[in-house]
């Protein structure tokens, strides 16, 4: 069973990922800032990370890098969301990252992290 942490700050958008992630039969853990994520990414191993790009404490870029500097850590699949178009553009040339601009279509999501389950 694959494993998805879920970061992000806002509530409702971790309920709704959390809901559609467990129906598809994922475990799903969360966190609501990106110091929990990073906490919670080295605690339980997940085999894919989403992550909100603007989040307290931590962002999603500094978030990023910090679990590039971890040798368990850096291939773990990572899913940007962001409402903001410049971001995308900011990770880019990062080349590990997918990214759905907020809103996003949770269908397309689920689509894309089948594909990166294959």
């Amino acid at each position: 069973m694959k494993k998805i942490l879920v970061i992000d700050d806002e509530q409702d958008l971790v309920d709704m990922l959390k809901y559609a992630l467990e129906a598809q039969g994922y475990i799903v853990v969360t966190a609501f800032d990106g110091l929990e994520g990073l906490e919670k990414t080295k605690k339980e191993k997940p085999d894919l990370i989403m992550l909100d790009y603007m989040m307290p404490k931590l962002d999603g870029l500094s978030f990023i890098e910090e679990i590039g500097l971890d040798e368990d850590l850096r291939k773990t699949p990572i899913i940007v969301l962001t409402g903001k178009d410049f971001i995308l553009r900011e990770f880019a040339y990062r080349g590990r990252c997918q990214f759905f601009n907020k809103p996003f279509d949770i269908d397309e999501v689920l689509k894309r992290i089948k594909m990166i389950f294959r």
